[in-house]
Parts: structure tokens; C-alpha cells; sequence
């Protein structure tokens, strides 16, 4: 006899499939409009970083070139 509270014992058809798409987007599972703004937030921040990061070794390449 099967285990009710296992996985295999659930229909597939029965499991939820997700929350539906709104007008602003698809949300997250999470916490819908707040979890889109964190990860629009992290986009930033990892964006900027890159850029200083590019920056910083275009700087490097300046002054390694300065040497000749």
C-alpha cells in the first residue's frame, strides 16, 4: 500500500501549476510584486558592479600601457 503523504502517490493533474501571468508581468512564487522589485534591484546593483569592475581593469591596462 502506498504512502499517501509521498510525492508518487499524487496525480500529477492535481499539483498547481503556478500563478497565472498579470498585466505587468509574470510574478515570482514567492512574494509576486515585491520579489520582481528585488530581483529589478539586484539587476542594478550587479549591472554597476560589472561597469566598475570594467573600469577598473581598463585603468590597469592604461597604466600598464604608460610603462612603454
Amino acid at each position: 500500500m502506498a504512502d499517501p503523504t509521498t510525492t508518487d502517490a499524487v496525480p500529477t493533474a492535481t499539483l498547481p501549476t503556478g500563478a497565472a501571468d498579470t498585466a505587468t508581468g509574470p510574478k515570482t512564487m514567492d512574494a509576486g510584486k515585491w520579489a520582481n522589485k528585488r530581483v529589478y534591484l539586484r539587476l542594478v546593483i550587479y549591472t554597476a558592479g560589472i561597469h566598475v569592475f570594467a573600469g577598473f581593469i581598463m585603468l590597469l591596462f592604461e597604466l600598464g600601457n604608460r610603462h612603454h
